[in-house]
């Protein structure tokens, strides 16, 4: 297995993290809205995904800031950021969000959070961290996201698994912020929901709801997935 997954316009090393690129980030990364975006926060960051695929989308022109608590991914994720196109564009900061105080506010907060509230702890700390909600709760993502999103214009977007979207929806709606994007997404038609992308905002615009799957036939990409990525990927 190579220790890098390279996109067309970027390389994203992989070497240290206990992470590796996954369909989630790409899936987020690519859907995420970032019309009339200018700051971005890539709330725990990993190994720089999500922030250069923004930095790719924006053409380097928004500020994006990128956290990460872990030391490994983080090493990885600045060489990520120093070897791009875009590494005026891109800053880290190795440090948990709940101590991160940023000097402005966002226009657009994405995460790939951890995930597993409830279900049994790899040994790997590392790994720990970037599954598990300890290092990064949902609530105090919401928190920051209130603190330091734009009120007009600003706009929160995830990526999680059906019963932690539910429960995330709720955290969210309880705290003032609306989802107004959803994406629900499967490998294959028939397979149970497996992910749901999502976005809030202040504002209560109506719930646009769509659906995406990856496979149409055999280990054929679909056309949608195909379109959504097409930025990104080698392949299709």
């Amino acid at each position: 297995m190579n220790d890098y997954f390279q996109f067309r316009q970027f390389r994203v090393g992989h070497r240290r993290s206990s992470m590796k690129v996954g369909t989630d980030a790409v899936l987020l990364g690519a859907w995420a809205d970032v019309t009339q975006v200018h700051t971005i926060l890539d709330a725990g960051t990993g190994t720089g995904i999500l922030a250069l695929m923004l930095a790719q989308r924006t053409a380097g022109q928004a500020k994006i800031d990128a956290v990460e608590i872990d030391h490994e991914a983080a090493t990885d994720a600045n060489e990520n950021f120093s070897a791009s196109p875009w590494a005026d564009a891109i800053e880290l900061f190795h440090t948990p969000l709940q101590q991160f105080s940023p000097k402005q506010k966002y226009d657009l907060i994405i995460s790939n959070p951890p995930y597993f509230v409830n279900s049994l702890k790899p040994p790997d700390v590392s790994r720990k961290n970037a599954r598990h909600t300890e290092a990064m709760k949902f609530n105090d993502l919401i928190a920051f996201a209130i603190k330091y999103l734009q009120k007009s214009t600003g706009r929160l977007a995830i990526i999680l698994p059906s019963a932690e979207a539910t429960l995330f929806t709720q955290l969210a709606t309880g705290n003032g912020l609306f989802l107004n994007r959803e994406c629900n997404f499967k490998t294959r038609k028939h397979k149970p929901l497996e992910r749901k992308l999502m976005e809030f905002a202040f504002t209560n615009t109506g719930l646009q709801t769509e659906a995406l799957c990856l496979y149409e036939q055999n280990d054929d990409w679909s056309a949608a997935y195909k379109e959504l990525t097409a930025p990104f990927y080698l392949k299709g």
